[in-house]
This record gives structure tokens, C-alpha cells and sequence, in this order.
């Protein structure tokens, strides 16, 4: 029995040095770090404020002012960050460009607090999650949404004319009626996004490859769908174009896109 229990500890012990010293990029379901709270504060705040000069110039663009003692003065939802309408008169997502720029200085705040705060073995850790974020979670992602959005929009009066229809002026039959005319969109938006998360992933492990000369084996996290969250409401706002209802979705892109940032910056060696 005593042998046994030890050949199990040593088993035990052999699988622990294996998984200590793999040289494969594999992510665990739950990445574990020995970041501290201020720590991941510090990395938080920092991706905010690689995002604030692109809002910034955004939000200017739009007539909104930048001067500090004015919008103390201006009510917090008459901010650009949560105005919505006029509708030509807010923040607009409805294009990747915006979208990009901001995950961009988002995953660039991200990295640079960081390699400040964070212990300089884990900085290539950060470099392959630089890749995985803009290529996996935001570049490859939007282009397919883009794509499907573009695609879509030819052949949406179709789709949406052969959706069935309940002739009557009751309550759940307009219910019934504005759930079916959605239907089509709903569906382009999540199979564009579906195959946007696939090959986003699957992009961003080959470069990754390539460039570190080691396997990667990175899965898809249930962190990696909070950015996918700007895609989803791109794609709600190109099928809605100049709507009210899509510039209240596009509300939500700006605090999405600080995941990839946050993901950056404490992203570390396994």
C-alpha cells in the first residue's frame, strides 16, 4: 500500500514538473495569476487611458467639447460616451474604424501598465496576447462581421418579405410580427460572428506560431466573447443604420473593448 501511495506522489509530481516546464502556449480554462487587486487596478486604468486620446478625438469630431470644466458642467448622459441622441450628433460605431482604433489603444494601455507593474519574465506572455487580442478578438471577428453585415444588406428586403406574417392589430401578433422581420439579421449577425471567433483564434495561434517558433494551443475563453460583445453591436448598428436603437447599442462598444486591454496587460507565463 505505502508503495503504491508513493508511486501515485510520484506520478503526481512528474505531471506537475511536465506542466511547469511545457513549452506549448497552451491556455488553461482559468488562467491563474499572481497579479494583486492594485495590481490589476493599475492595468484596468491604464487600458482606459490608452482608449481616452481615440474617444477623445472621436468624441471632438462629433462637436463635443474636450474642455475638462465643461463637461464637469454637462450631464453625465448628455456625455459622449452615453448620448445617443440626435442621432447625427453621437459617437458612432457603425463602422470598424472607430471600433479598431479604440481596441488598439485599449490593448496598448493594456501592455504598457502591464510591463510597469508586472514582473518583466511575463512581457512575452503580453507581446502573444497583443497578437490574440487584435487578430483573435478584434481584427478577423470584425472583418466577418463586416463582411456578413455588407452581404446581408443585399438581400435583407428578401429575406425579410418571406418571413412569415400575422395580419392583425393585436399586441402579440405585432410581437410575433417584429420577431420575425428580425430573424433574418439575428441569424446573419451570429454565424458572422461565430465564424469571426473561430477563425480569429485560429489566425492568431499561426502568427503566434510563426513568430515564437513554438506550438500554440490557444482556446477560446469565455473571456475572448466580452470584446466580440463591440461586433455584436456593430453589426446590430450597420442592420439599423442611423436608428436610435443602434446608437443605444453602440453605447456598450467602449466598456467592451476594455476587456482586450485588461487581457494584455495580465496576461502572463503558464
Amino acid at each position: 500500500m505505502i508503495d503504491r501511495i508513493n508511486s501515485n506522489l510520484n506520478n503526481c509530481n512528474s505531471q506537475k514538473y511536465w506542466m511547469k516546464n511545457n513549452t506549448n502556449f497552451t491556455h488553461s480554462p482559468v488562467r491563474e495569476n499572481n497579479l494583486s487587486n492594485k495590481q490589476k487596478a493599475v492595468i484596468f486604468a491604464s487600458s482606459a487611458m490608452g482608449m481616452t486620446p481615440v474617444l477623445g478625438f472621436l468624441a471632438h469630431r462629433k462637436g463635443f467639447s474636450l474642455n475638462p470644466a465643461k463637461i464637469i458642467k454637462t450631464p453625465i448622459k448628455d456625455w459622449a460616451l452615453f448620448k445617443y441622441k440626435p442621432v447625427d450628433k453621437v459617437l458612432e460605431f457603425d463602422d470598424p474604424r472607430p471600433i479598431i482604433a479604440t481596441a488598439a489603444g485599449s490593448v496598448a494601455g493594456g501592455f504598457i501598465g502591464g510591463a510597469l507593474v508586472d514582473d518583466k519574465s511575463n512581457l512575452r506572455a503580453k507581446k502573444r496576447e497583443v497578437l490574440s487580442q487584435l487578430l483573435g478578438d478584434v481584427l478577423v471577428p470584425i472583418g466577418c462581421v463586416y463582411v456578413g453585415s455588407k452581404a446581408y444588406d443585399r438581400v435583407s428586403e428578401t429575406l425579410v418579405s418571406m418571413m412569415p406574417k400575422i395580419n392583425s392589430t393585436k399586441k402579440l401578433a405585432k410581437i410575433f410580427n417584429a420577431i420575425s422581420e428580425n430573424l433574418p439579421s439575428s441569424i446573419a449577425t451570429v454565424v458572422s460572428l461565430g465564424v469571426g471567433i473561430i477563425a480569429g483564434n485560429r489566425v492568431s495561434n499561426e502568427i503566434n506560431e510563426k513568430l515564437y517558433h513554438k506550438p500554440v494551443e490557444r482556446g477560446i475563453k469565455a473571456s475572448d466573447f466580452a470584446p466580440h460583445v463591440d461586433d455584436l453591436c456593430m453589426a446590430t448598428s450597420m442592420m439599423n443604420h442611423g436608428s436610435e436603437f443602434a446608437s443605444k447599442i453602440a453605447r456598450v462598444i467602449p466598456f467592451a473593448l476594455l476587456v482586450p486591454g485588461y487581457e494584455t496587460g495580465t496576461a502572463q507565463e503558464n
